[in-house]
């Protein structure tokens, strides 16, 4: 037993936080955890839970059940003294609590990303984004608000259609799940319990290029292209967002487009913390650290996930990498605490998978590249056993079980 344990303190409970801490050892280190979200989140499956075909908790777990001899603090880092290496801390919670500090023998920054609205009117005030459970949550009582709403006596037609038009914003994956998944309920569950409306529902997607799923092989965007087509899905590529009001949103083109929800899913970009400290940075905000994720400039100040970058590598930001990294960094710290030498980060691309609705999927993997119905079925398989606890699988399992022979809740509370 290590009696002289160095002091580890963790920002950040995303894929790269939390794969950090269930690998350190804590023989070595004394590990503390600062987070305003005492819960890890599985985010491949978020849009799921917009429509009910998965449960909110499923997808989460708690970091203090998670995790065994570590600290965990809910609170926000307003800031990073690295001269006396402290981390300053106001607590998450509400209420008059006082601010505190902790020291750290090493730092590691993974507080993720925020929502990038490049700087477009209006979007912070009307859309609804797609990043935490929160959101999901919103989303889904929207959308049986419209519903309800629509279906009151003598309401005008155009205001109708309005409620009922649902518009996504953003053709990378999340913005295609999420239509994906809203499809589906439409079909299986709302054209049911709203049979008086159902004519009047329409899910469009606009996305700024040419093509939707940039990221992934060519053929595979052009396959989802004809699917959403056949499922009366509209794409509008080339369509950039200029202004967005509470009931309509602006198109560069001239268009106006009424709307019940407007879900903004367009990227990510660096939190207003990132933006803050005074590290080294890419010219997308993002810290920029060396191939051992160090902080530039900085001996003991590591930083990972969607909130950093290493200096002339082109990584995605994407969960994978993020929870590649949280690992790497354990094993290293691990190594560190043994007197061997750290070895460079080297990423592994294990491929991109995506739902597109009516039990379809995308594969892009390194070696194949496969869509349609077995692909679903790899799909479904694939995130069951990424899921972090047994508990997540069995639930998700579940849910997926309980959707297909009752269907999804249409109720609101």
């Amino acid at each position: 037993m290590n009696l002289h344990k160095q002091k580890l303190i963790v920002l950040g409970t995303g894929f790269a936080g939390f794969s950090l801490i269930n690998e350190i050892d804590v023989n070595d280190y004394n590990v503390s955890i600062v987070s305003p979200r005492n819960h890890f989140l599985f985010t491949p499956l978020l849009p799921s839970t917009t429509v009910g075909t998965i449960e909110f908790r499923s997808i989460i777990e708690s970091i203090r059940s998670a995790t065994r001899g570590i600290d965990y603090y809910h609170a926000v880092c307003t800031s990073i003294d690295t001269q006396h290496q402290l981390v300053l801390c106001a607590p998450a919670s509400q209420g008059e609590h006082p601010a505190f500090s902790l020291p750290y023998d090493a730092l590691v920054i993974a507080v993720g990303a925020e929502n990038n609205t490049y700087n477009i009117p209006g979007v912070t005030e009307n859309a609804l984004f797609l990043r935490e459970l929160a959101d999901a949550r919103a989303i889904r009582q929207r959308i049986i608000d419209c519903f309800e709403r629509a279906c009151t006596p003598g309401l005008d037609d155009g205001e109708r259609k309005r409620l009922l038009h649902f518009v996504v914003v953003g053709g990378g994956p999340t913005g295609i799940e999420f239509a994906a998944e809203m499809h589906d309920f439409l079909v299986e569950d709302l054209a049911r319990t709203f049979a008086q409306v159902k004519n009047d529902v329409r899910i469009t997607l606009l996305e700024a290029t040419d093509h939707i799923l940039s990221s992934f092989d060519e053929t595979l965007g052009a396959y989802a292209t004809k699917h959403f087509q056949r499922q009366n899905i509209e794409l509008r590529t080339g369509s950039i967002v200029t202004r967005v009001e509470p009931t309509q949103v602006y198109l560069k083109d001239g268009t106006v487009m009424p709307y019940g929800i407007l879900v903004w899913s367009t990227g990510i970009g660096p939190t207003g913390f990132v933006r803050s400290l005074p590290f080294p940075k890419d010219t997308n905000g993002r810290i920029s650290t060396d191939d051992y994720l160090r902080v530039e400039g900085l001996a003991n100040v590591y930083s990972c996930g969607d909130c950093a970058v290493i200096r002339d590598r082109n990584y995605p930001a994407t969960g994978q990498v993020a929870q590649q990294q949280g690992k790497y960094l354990a094993r290293q710290f691990n190594r560190m605490a043994r007197g061997k030498q750290a070895d460079p980060f080297l990423y592994k691309n294990l491929g991109m998978l995506a739902y597109i609705g009516g039990s379809r999927a995308l594969a892009d993997l390194p070696s194949v590249k496969g869509r349609g119905y077995a692909t679903w079925l790899f799909w479904r398989s694939a995130y069951v056993t990424r899921l972090v606890s047994t508990k997540n699988k069995i639930l998700v399992i579940f849910d997926w079980l309980k959707t297909r022979i009752f269907g999804r809740d249409v109720s609101r509370f």
